[in-house]
């Protein structure tokens, strides 16, 4: 049913090979090792997309985690309720939270196909999936440090016995480069696991719980299952974790989870710089200041209080000119004197009870 897949693999690895032979042996362990490596790297640049998908899923994730901890305090020790809250509040807005699944899912077939072809392959055997007699016979040969890409930790029947009557080929030499790439592809899996849910920030539900399967269970599932995988397939593992490390590395050098410390860092740093020296005036010219406040004036004095004070000052006036007539001091008399007096003191000012007007 998946024979087009198993041809599918079989022409890539194939199509490499043939670039790698121009300039390495093409019946060579490295040159195999390295179309499995370029395997993994075409593989993965053709789910690239998948993977922009899914941090952009992620992300969303994360904005929803202040509407996720409203619920939590709502609904208390409720777990069904919130759990089915939380999912209400996903579907509203669009998030999969399965979506941080989505670069993994397509490789799940590659992984079997290609584990297929190389259990397949034996020295001296037909031609596989496209592949010449020929091009079977050296992929099947092509050892790596003693270990042909086609053996496993544990083998039987034919192909057992076909390959260890290859020269150079012992138990020993393939059970030690297994013994080295088995626990090599469970902790890079584990790190790589690590990795995304460092990407992806706290989740909850059932996102959470799919996060924790994947960090332990599937680097304990390969271990268990990595003695019955070939070494072609151990090392395209290897390969594919360390893409996705390297990947996820860069991904959070530029995009760091919101709200955590390298988000905050990049975002001061990403604040135009603004030196204090080009704000102060240039020398010899004047600093602008800031305008004050107008002060409040005080309200201007009664016009009538000053009348008064003035009638006042001429009223003593007056009376000292009196008193000088009493004294029979020259002019002192009424209407005799030149200057007049004692007139004018009869009078009194001229403005005494006048309101000037405004």
């Amino acid at each position: 049913m998946l024979d087009w897949l198993y041809t599918a693999i079989a022409w890539v690895m194939a199509r490499w090979h043939d670039v790698l032979s121009t300039f390495l042996d093409p019946a060579g362990g490295l040159t195999w090792a390295l179309s499995i490596a370029l395997l993994v790297v075409t593989v993965r640049l053709l789910l690239f997309p998948l993977f922009v998908k899914q941090v952009k899923s992620q992300r969303a994730m994360q904005e929803l985690q202040p509407e996720i901890a409203k619920l939590r305090k709502q609904y208390g020790s409720d777990r069904q309720g919130m759990s089915q809250a939380i999912m209400a509040l996903q579907k509203e807005r669009g998030v999969n939270p399965l979506a941080g699944c989505l670069p993994i899912l397509p490789q799940i077939p590659i992984f079997i196909s290609l584990f297929h072809v190389l259990r397949r392959l034996a020295p001296d055997k037909d031609g596989l999936y496209s592949w010449s007699d020929e091009l079977t016979d050296q992929a099947a040969r092509a050892d790596l440090f003693g270990a042909p890409i086609s053996s496993s930790f544990n083998m039987d029947g034919p192909k057992e016995q076909a390959i260890l009557a290859l020269d150079g080929v012992t138990y020993g030499s393939i059970r030690l480069v297994a013994l080295i790439l088995i626990p090599l592809m469970c902790l890079t899996t584990f790190f790589t696991q690590k990795q995304v849910m460092k990407r992806s920030g706290p989740v909850e539900g059932q996102a959470a719980m799919v996060q924790k399967l994947l960090l332990y269970g599937m680097p304990l599932s390969l271990f268990v299952t990595g003695f019955f995988f070939p070494i072609g397939v151990l090392l395209y593992w290897v390969v594919n974790n360390a893409w996705t490390f390297g990947q996820q590395f860069f991904i959070l050098r530029k995009l760091p989870p919101a709200g955590s410390p390298a988000a905050k860092a990049k975002a001061a740093a990403d604040k135009p710089f603004i030196d204090p020296k080009t704000l102060a005036p240039k020398p010899g010219a004047k600093p602008v200041r800031p305008k004050q406040g107008r002060p409040a004036t005080a309200a201007p004095e009664s016009t009538v209080d000053g009348a008064a004070n003035g009638a006042t000052a001429n009223g003593a006036t007056a009376s000292g000119a009196a008193a000088g007539a009493t004294d029979g001091r020259p002019g002192g008399a009424a209407g005799n004197g030149p200057r007049g007096g004692a007139g004018r003191a009869g009078q009194g000012p001229a403005n005494r009870g006048k309101r000037k007007r405004r």
